[in-house]
């Protein structure tokens, strides 16, 4: 094992291994190596970030200011909030925990009672399952919460959960969804008459509308998450409640559909080199069911292969919810009762988790496996977390980095370079603390990014999880070897919705530059790009959204494909939108999808595709 040097430098939001943390555990993280020479301008009252157009979002919007402290001193002087001082926390001054009165996906509030979740004031963990037996499944996880970096905010978006009990019996669908090709035959839906051919007010220039597809899945009462999608080859994928299918990538057709004994619990967000995946099922159907029974299915031809059920954990642990990652040939799957690692090609059990006082709870997989620990203390109330890169092979880790006490590993934005976002919560919300820190390849800390003044927007839904972490997930990030990449949240003035993409220094921390987006545009990092930044820029009710490169330099976005005007209504009206570009196709998803009825969940549209 590769540890890293005793000399490890300060910063970062943990202490070396070697030492005592600098700082008590109240305080905040450890500054850069090279401090601001001046304070930095303190922001304004933070904004919830507009939700985007479209279907199920809620009607009431919070007020400015919302769960923003009254006094916040800072480092750099009496109430001058520094980049790494007493911060909002995503839970802000009378804002709701993750579990509180969150609107659900139709607008409303919730009827269900909520229960409180991992690490909320006054609720010691439980020895049994508090959501077992209930009537239903809850709701909506925190819907937003309010996270700073360096005296800015971003707004982060958590996504629902799964739906309530079934309202009818149902199977796995066997028929393809309705597609519109473009061609005249579908239905265009979204303001088009039904037969419509989407492609006719295309205009010169335009990109091309290969297929809209709306959804033929007999969903529960509270609708359900979409997993994906994911291109490989000529194959775009979704997963979505009892099923995984997979679509032609230029029609749009079904090609392969795995259905599936019961619902879809969980999936990585990678694919293996190979084309094959492994999700994750649930043992049985019901509210008692668990997220237990690993399954390999190949993308290529939609054959599914090994299987594999995990053993249940018990009392409090049982709670806990795997999630999943790939990197190389190895699958993980974590919660807080175990982890193992397991070969994608053939199941075959490659590890499971170390003995000794840290267990790891979550991984992020890709071009290298990061995983997220959980260490016992002599005091059960202060919290000890570790980091570290493990051999995909054995799970062993090359290096290890302490946090500082109570500082929790949030999400990891990039695994290489590795760029991860870290939180301390209080018993007062107020006071909440987080951290952006870029790290070297030997695990020693590179730079923590201060934001400045301004407000970032990754979107971070996903499945709901109980009591355990999903590290990966979020949009609007990017990054290359030395420069991380992030929206800012939107500038909202009536329609008139704007944004901006900063650069960040990885070896310093400090912004290189910031580039606008279009007038009255907003746009999302994708990932990079032949060296550039690939964005998505949103449609809007009268212009179609579009794909574009940001030069590493910055300056202002070129257009590389502009979506139809005439089918803007339609782009526009995702919920929680996802999405994939591979093979000079930009596929986006509903993030979920949901309707007050039978007739209109037939109708939702759940994936658009368009290329060049």
């Amino acid at each position: 094992m590769t540890q890293p040097p005793s000399n490890q430098p300060q910063g970062g939001f943990g202490a070396p291994q070697d030492m005592p943390p600098a700082q008590p555990p109240a305080q905040p993280p450890m500054p850069p190596a090279q401090p601001p020479q001046a304070p930095p301008v303190p922001p304004t009252a933070p904004q919830q970030a507009p939700p985007q157009a479209g279907y199920g979002y809620p009607q009431q919007q919070p007020q400015a200011g919302y769960g923003y402290p009254q006094q916040q001193p800072g480092p750099y002087g009496q109430q001058q909030p520094g980049p790494y001082g007493q911060q909002p926390g995503p839970y802000g001054q009378q804002q709701p925990g993750p579990y509180g009165q969150q609107p659900n996906p139709y607008g409303g509030y919730p009827t269900q009672p909520q229960y409180p979740g991992p690490g909320m004031p006054g609720q010691p963990p439980s020895g049994n399952n508090p959501f077992k037996g209930k009537p239903g499944v809850i709701i909506a996880a925190a819907a937003a919460a309010l996270l700073v970096i360096g005296g800015g905010v971003w707004f982060a978006v958590s996504g629902d959960d799964e739906g309530k009990p079934i309202a009818k019996p149902t199977g796995s669908p066997t028929a393809s969804p309705t597609v519109d090709q473009g061609n005249g035959e579908g239905d265009g839906g979204g303001g088009r008459d039904a037969g419509d051919d989407l492609n006719a007010g295309r205009k010169p220039g335009e990109a091309k509308v290969n297929w809209l597809l709306k959804n033929n899945v007999d969903l529960p009462r509270n609708g359900g998450d979409v997993h994906g999608p994911w291109i490989v080859g000529d194959t775009v994928v979704k997963g979505m409640y009892k099923s995984v299918a997979g679509f032609g990538l230029s029609d749009g057709k079904e090609k392969w559909n795995v259905p599936l004994p019961f619902e879809m619990c969980a999936a990585p967000q990678q694919v293996a080199s190979t084309g094959q995946i492994v999700i994750a099922v649930n043992d049985k159907a019901g509210d008692k069911a668990d997220c237990l029974v690993l399954q390999q299915i190949d993308l290529k031809t939609g054959k599914p292969g090994w299987k594999k059920t995990l053993p249940k954990g018990n009392g409090f642990a049982s709670l806990s919810d795997i999630t999943l990652a790939i990197s190389g040939n190895t699958v993980t799957a974590a919660g807080t009762s175990n982890s193992w690692g397991f070969s994608v090609s053939d199941g075959r059990q490659l590890f499971t988790r170390p003995s000794g006082n840290c267990k790891p709870y979550a991984y992020a997989g890709g071009s290298k496996l990061i995983a997220a620990y959980s260490c016992r203390t002599s005091n059960y109330e202060i919290k000890q977390e570790q980091l570290s890169e493990v051999d995909p092979a054995t799970g062993k880790p090359k290096w290890t980095y302490k946090l500082k006490p109570d500082w929790e590993i949030d999400k990891v934005y990039s695994v290489d370079p590795l760029v991860v976002s870290a939180r301390q919560d209080e018993t007062d919300d107020t006071k909440d603390k987080w951290g952006i820190q870029a790290f070297n390849a030997n695990g020693t800390p590179r730079a923590m990014l201060n934001g400045g003044a301004n407000k970032f927007a990754p979107s971070c839904g996903g499945s709901f999880v109980i009591f355990g972490k999903n590290l990966q997930g979020c949009t609007g990030m990017a990054a290359d070897a030395n420069t991380f990449y992030m929206a800012t949240a939107d500038n909202t003035s009536g329609l008139s919705r704007t944004n901006s993409v900063v650069a960040f220094d990885l070896n310093t921390g400090k912004i290189k530059w910031t580039a606008p987006a279009p007038a009255e545009r907003t746009v999302t990092p994708l990932q990079m790009q032949g060296g550039n930044v690939l964005l998505y820029m949103d449609a809007k009710y009268d212009k179609g959204g579009a794909l574009a490169t940001l030069a590493p330099t910055g300056g202002t976005p070129k257009v590389i494909q502009q979506h139809p005007a005439s089918t803007s209504e339609i782009e526009n009206d995702f919920y929680s939108p996802r999405y994939a570009y591979a093979n000079n196709t930009f596929v986006i998803a509903s993030g979920r999808v949901s309707a007050p009825n039978d007739a209109e969940e037939k109708e939702t549209k759940t994936m658009m595709a368009f290329s060049k």
